[in-house]
């Protein structure tokens, strides 16, 4: 029996679906309380937090596409799955590091945060405290496709 995973559409939805359920252990599950608490934090201590967060992040993801992707017969290229969690990786830093951050607008909030409140997000964010969070995984969700896009690419011979 053949499986219909080598077109680009079927790679991609079993990679989204990996990344994507991989994402929520990793953020849920793996992250240490001491990282959540720290990672949108100041100086040393908070780009550590979320760097080891985000270290954990993509471990589990890559778990999830290693043991998995063989078993679906996705036929994956481990330098495009590279470069997809790395996109997740990265992107998923500069939303936790502004964990905490969510109201603020000014020069000194990040820069994904005064890019919402510019967006026409800070009433929302002001009004809402769920707002922010809502934000933060809509980001996620955003580029884990990017990343599933990347990561899915073209079946290995």
């Amino acid at each position: 029996m053949t499986r219909n995973t080598d077109t680009p559409a079927a790679r991609f939805a079993a990679v989204y679906a990996l990344l994507t359920a991989s994402h929520e252990v990793a953020d849920y599950w793996v992250q240490q309380d001491r990282d959540a608490v720290a990672k949108g934090g100041h100086g040393h201590e908070g780009r550590a937090a979320c760097a080891r967060h985000v270290a954990s992040y993509t471990a589990t993801q890559a778990a999830a596409l290693a043991a998995a992707g063989p078993a679906l017969g996705l036929r994956l290229d481990w330098r495009r799955v590279a470069a997809g969690l790395a996109v997740s990786a990265v992107t998923h830093y500069v939303a936790d590091r502004c964990a905490g951050h969510w109201r603020e607008d000014g020069d000194q909030a990040p820069r994904l945060v005064r890019f919402a409140h510019r967006s026409g997000k800070g009433q929302w964010l002001t009004r809402d405290p769920g707002a922010g969070p809502l934000l933060d995984q809509a980001w996620h969700k955003g580029w884990i496709a990017v990343a599933a896009v990347v990561a899915a690419g073209a079946a290995r011979p």
